[in-house]
């Protein structure tokens, strides 16, 4: 299961208006990523012609299964990084942007590895 980083981005942002607004929609997406809505149009093109997303008649977006457990784990990576990073002193802001560069490249065992010493070592 390895798609790019912008389509994992893209999941994240799904997952997080999700959470917060009744129905998400393109516009929405464009809101959030700063993106034109005609970008973000053919990025939901690509996400739901790959099974990451279902686009009702209405336009409203929802994350699949497979779109689901992709955006959890981009997102857990993410918040877990920007917390230890700002534990270990490093400013919100940076520590944010850090960990968003870190949680796409970082293999499973990695992220698993630094998460269990962390846990375990405070």
């Amino acid at each position: 299961m390895h798609i790019h980083e912008s389509a994992e981005n893209y999941l994240e942002a799904i997952l997080i208006l999700s959470r917060s607004l009744p129905v998400v929609r393109s516009v929405d997406i464009a809101a959030e990523l700063g993106f034109k809505k005609s970008s973000v149009s053919v990025a939901m093109k690509n996400l739901r012609e790959n099974g990451y997303i279902t686009v009702t008649d209405a336009g409203f977006i929802y994350l699949t299964d497979a779109g689901n457990e992709i955006a959890a784990k981009i997102y857990e990576r993410h918040e877990f990084l920007s917390a230890w990073l700002q534990r270990l002193g490093v400013d919100k802001k940076t520590a944010t942007e850090d960990a968003c560069r870190m949680e796409h490249d970082m293999s499973a065992e990695s992220f698993a590895a630094i998460k269990q010493y962390v846990n375990t070592h405070g």
